[in-house]
């Protein structure tokens, strides 16, 4: 094959082009103009009450701390170290993904915790990559999870060790899709696993600094003013009156007590309201001020859970919806750990309501609310409500685990047939009742792209876009039907749409990418140039999109300036895939055969399986006349990517 011909086959893949995943959560939109909500806690609202971090907060209250540090919440992240780590060493320590071909190892080099990942063929080793864990996630009662930081872009590890089963796996969701180390983690993963970050919002997950727990501001809100008064010498009596300079949650409503618990353990399908993002919660508030969190409702299926939905499991019960007063610190104290938390709490929480037997015997307490279970049986779990109306149970998300079911019943469901899912019945907001049309549009659009890519979930979306027809929502329902077109990757509609806003004044990253992208793949990268230039101009360091950016200015032939580009991306990333693939590819065209060389063999180092790497490392190979391994290197691409006709030609042509 001449050397022309690889070239002319690589530009035409170029042209094609790669769609970037489309869901992203932390997506920050133009202002929004509520009207100003009051409190009477003074540091829910007021904008000059900043975060003063726990170890200030430690200073005066060194009891509480001692108990919160060791809580689930106060050992949520840190730094990776034999003393956080969880996790067992051994000759187990070993993950098998068979669907791609790797494997995973664990270990440690002194104080430093790496993965290997690693590819054998035979007995020899083809691929290695090594990589340094930075922070591992999870207090260890259930699972430690690790993450890794590049100039401090977040990347969670493809390997998960779930702790009561003392068990090594693929990471929860990795066993779908294994994106090995490039899965990014967003500010929505960081603002409920820690303490909010110093996060760069012109990215997707850069990060200048990270807690190690979630502190206490996240549950009191931030502590200036508070601390201020206390400087000042101004002592509140709070056995007498409310210290309103930071919040108390056990002195707000029932409402806005689960309001904060929920944050985090209403796990589902967030959707930011406009204007807002998810370090905008405080204490105090109502949720769906900053958010609304739908989860799918089925018909059957009783048992099946997500592993942080209480909240929502919690709703469920008739011990919630008949009292109108409970909250989760009906039963929990968030100052302790349930590992030290006294059996007694929990019950006699459930006392509170079922019995007036106090002082009582046990089986007079029991029988005296109720408790229509034989004796015998009731001893044998030693009278404890708890493990008949609430027993643990695995969850649908989280491989490996079994947390307490937080839907408190008579007798929970053990029949079969009730626990298969028979009808998909819609989404439900659970902390606001009333969400309007677009929210419950975006809420179908990211349950698509997060769970199930069932085109009928758009059409749910199209429908109730439909539905919001005030001018005022105008540009809002183009970049809401921008984005459910792209999804059904309908990308004439999305052009049509794009084409009645300006891109100059858009203030969503994601709108201009997926309009971008949409003429890209209309083989018009003269038009899509300017809404991918405009995307990047917003989120400067969502390096994804500057690789997109890259590309299109690469397919209108202005290399000097794609080059700069995909420069600045390794700038930020050293090890960004694609960007040294695309840079190689440059060099290469520049006759640099040296640079082009070292960038394409990093590409294949950090992936051996990148699908636009191998084909440039073939080009590369066949223009140095090394076509014995630009024949291995193509058979390994269509091996992996069977689809791909360009590199079947290409081989078929050496062969």
């Amino acid at each position: 094959m001449s050397v022309p011909l690889f070239k002319k086959i690589l530009l035409a893949i170029l042209l094609v082009g790669i769609t970037l995943p489309t869901f992203f959560c932390t997506e920050k939109k133009e202002e929004a103009t509520a009207e100003p909500q009051q409190s009477p806690w003074k540091n829910v609202y007021d904008t000059s009450a900043k975060y003063v971090g726990i170890e200030t907060c430690r200073s005066c209250h060194s009891d509480i701390y001692e108990t919160y540090i060791k809580t689930g919440m106060g050992q949520s992240f840190d730094h990776a170290t034999k003393e956080k780590s969880a996790a067992v060493f051994d000759e187990h320590a070993l993950v098998y993904d068979k669907q791609n071909d790797f494997y995973y190892k664990p270990y440690w080099n002194n104080d430093s915790l790496y993965i290997n990942e690693y590819r054998l063929e035979g007995k020899d080793t083809m691929h290695k990559r090594t990589q340094k864990i930075d922070y591992i996630i999870g207090s260890g009662q259930h699972t430690n999870s690790h993450i890794y930081s590049e100039n401090g872009y977040l990347y969670q590890a493809p390997i998960t060790f779930y702790t009561q089963k003392k068990k090594w796996d693929l990471a929860p969701g990795f066993e779908k899709t294994n994106e090995r180390f490039s899965r990014i983690i967003e500010s929505e993963c960081m603002t409920c696993h820690n303490g909010y970050p110093d996060f760069v919002f012109e990215s997707q997950n850069k990060y200048l600094n990270v807690k190690t727990g979630i502190d206490c501001e996240r549950c009191h809100g931030p502590g200036s003013l508070h601390v201020a008064e206390k400087q000042a010498g101004i002592i509140v009596d709070t056995s007498k009156t409310p210290d309103y300079t930071i919040v108390n949650p056990r002195r707000l409503s029932t409402e806005l007590q689960n309001n904060i618990c929920q944050r985090c353990h209403l796990q589902g399908i967030a959707v930011l309201n406009d204007g807002k993002t998810f370090f905008d919660f405080r204490p105090g508030m109502k949720l769906s001020e900053v958010m609304n969190v739908f989860m799918p409702q089925y018909e059957g299926a009783e048992d099946k859970m997500i592993m942080a939905s209480h909240v929502e499991r919690m709703k469920k019960s008739p011990c919630y919806v008949n009292s109108g007063k409970m909250s989760c610190i009906t039963c929990h104290d968030p100052h302790v750990s349930v590992k030290f938390t006294p059996r007694e709490q929990y019950l006699n929480a459930c006392y509170s309501c079922h019995s007036n037997a106090k002082g009582k015997s046990e089986n007079a307490k029991l029988e005296s609310h109720g408790c229509t279970e034989k004796e015998s049986v009731r001893a044998v779990k030693n009278n404890d409500c708890v493990t008949c109306h609430m027993p643990s149970n695995g969850s649908i998300d989280i491989p490996h685990v079994a947390v307490t079911d937080h839907f408190i019943r008579k007798q929970p469901v053990n029949n079969l047939e009730q626990s298969k899912i028979r009808a998909f019945l819609g989404l439900q907001s659970f902390n606001n009742d009333s969400p309007d049309a677009i929210t419950q549009a975006r809420a179908f659009m990211e349950f698509f792209e997060r769970y199930n890519p069932n085109t009928g979930l758009i059409d749910s979306a199209l429908f109730y876009l439909a539905k919001q027809s005030d001018v005022a929502a105008n540009e809002k329902q183009n970049r809401d039907n921008i984005r459910a077109y792209f999804l059904l990757n309908n990308f004439n509609k999305v052009a049509e749409y794009g084409g009645q806003l300006d891109a100059t004044k858009l203030a969503d990253a994601w709108a201009c990418y997926r309009v971008g992208e949409s003429y890209y793949q209309l083989q018009q990268p003269d038009k899509a140039l300017n809404w991918y230039k405009r995307a990047t101009e917003i989120w400067k360091y969502a390096l994804d999109f500057q690789n997109k950016y890259g590309t299109c200015l690469l397919a209108l032939n202005r290399m000097e300036e794609a080059k700069q580009v995909f420069e600045f991306v390794l700038k930020e990333n050293e090890n960004h895939v694609a960007a040294n693939t695309n840079l190689g590819f440059i060099y290469m065209q520049q006759g640099q055969n040296t640079m082009a060389y070292n960038h394409i063999r990093k590409a294949q180092r950090l992936d051996p399986d990148y699908e636009q790497n191998l084909i440039n490392l073939a080009v590369w190979y066949h223009n140095n006349e090394q076509d014995n391994l630009a024949r291995k290197t193509l058979q390994h691409a269509v091996k992996k990517h069977p689809d791909n006709e360009q590199a079947r030609a290409m081989l078929m042509d050496l062969q």
